[in-house]
């Protein structure tokens, strides 16, 4: 099939696949004779494993070891774990930071009296990088 093709069956945009092609994160595609790409099943295979695996937030690197992995049929399920449960603290971390940004503003839209006045605890919140108590 052509990259169209693999795009459409394998939910990865044509442009993400030459992307991933040119960092090598998958193999280039074969060309026929008039130099179009050609993927097989085992491409689009790899294609909704990486799709997969950006829905779940994996960094392209992680992604790669993850591949690695998957296609080294002698490898050892307590590293993919440990990929994964790094995965999970990173995660954790950012869910935490967002918490607190999330917290931060909204008790900030809370001391706002959101009238005509022009003093606003938000906007001197942000000028001087105060975190309100």
């Amino acid at each position: 099939m052509n990259i169209g093709q693999a795009a459409a069956r394998s939910g990865v945009t044509a442009k993400m696949i030459r992307y991933y092609e040119s960092i090598e994160l998958i193999a280039a595609g074969r060309r026929s004779e008039a130099g179009y790409r050609i993927y097989g099943d085992n491409d689009l295979h790899a294609l909704r494993f990486i799709k997969r695996a950006r829905s779940l937030g994996f960094s392209l690197e992680r992604i790669r070891g993850l591949l690695s992995l998957w296609q080294n049929k002698g490898r050892a399920s307590a590293d993919v774990k440990a990929i994964a449960l790094g995965h999970v603290e990173e995660l954790n971390a950012r869910i935490a930071e967002l918490t607190e940004m999330r917290d931060t503003l909204a008790g900030l839209a809370l001391s706002c009296h959101g009238d005509e006045r022009p003093d606003c605890p938000i906007l001197r919140s942000l000028d001087a990088g105060d975190k309100p108590c």
